[in-house]
């Protein structure tokens, strides 16, 4: 059981973060440690951030590792998301990360700072303060403060943030969306020239077909009954004639 100096934190709006640490929050250390505690709703990512600053600003910190879970004195209530809504859980074991201070080189206020992703993507990042009177000590011969930054791939939005916001954003990538700008009334006056003249076309040449048979039609009438009226002309003068 995590016990001493430990403070329970406030239910937290998203999974993996910060449930208990060592010194607690707002607390009052009173003789320097080896190793800072911070234990999480879940085991930190490997690439996560965390710095150990004095009152007056400097880095402390040197590389951080896990440790062994615990359970915790209390569960941790938390939100999980799940299948795009969120659910209450409770915790009830603590993931360490123990962060190694170098030294203590005054009494004042610490802060420790901390970076990491929880596995379904939620950003998990904050600081624990607490109040350090114990004794004071110089910097280990070589030492050099670390510089480094939290990590840019913890500070990216993860691709499942995109995916669980597809409902919303589905009916603008929809078909409906884009039918107006490609259905076939979009591109209906277009299209005239490319699909319309066939049907115009098959028109024009039935109306012209029964017009042609009309026209024509006529003349061979009028021509039939020429060639009758000289035909019979051509053979009654015969026929007297005999």
């Amino acid at each position: 059981m995590i016990a001493g100096l430990v403070v329970v934190a406030q239910p937290a709006a998203a999974h993996g973060q910060l449930a208990v640490s060592v010194p607690g929050k707002d607390s009052t250390l009173d003789a320097p440690m080896e190793k800072l505690q911070l234990y999480f709703t879940e085991k930190p990512a490997p690439n996560a951030y965390f710095a150990v600053l004095s009152p007056s600003g400097r880095r402390l910190d040197t590389q951080w590792s896990h440790g062994e879970p615990k359970r915790l004195d209390e569960p941790v209530r938390e939100l999980w998301l799940s299948n795009g809504k969120w659910e209450p859980r409770l915790f009830e074991t603590g993931f360490p990360a123990m962060v190694p201070v170098a030294y203590w080189p005054e009494q004042g206020v610490y802060t420790v700072k901390y970076v990491s992703r929880a596995s379904d993507g939620e950003l998990v990042k904050g600081e624990v303060r607490f109040e350090y009177t114990g004794t004071i000590a110089k910097a280990p011969a070589g030492w050099q403060a670390p510089d480094n930054e939290p990590d840019p791939a913890l500070l990216v939005e993860p691709s499942h943030v995109a995916a669980s916001t597809a409902p919303i954003t589905q009916p603008d990538q929809g078909p409906q969306s884009v039918q107006p700008s490609q259905g076939p009334q979009a591109v209906q006056p277009s299209s005239l020239f490319s699909q319309q003249p066939a049907a115009v076309g098959e028109s024009t040449s039935s109306s012209g077909n029964d017009g042609g048979f009309v026209v024509w039609l006529i003349p061979a009438i009028l021509v039939a009954g020429v060639l009758i009226l000289l035909v019979s002309t051509a053979r009654r003068p015969a026929n007297k004639t005999r």
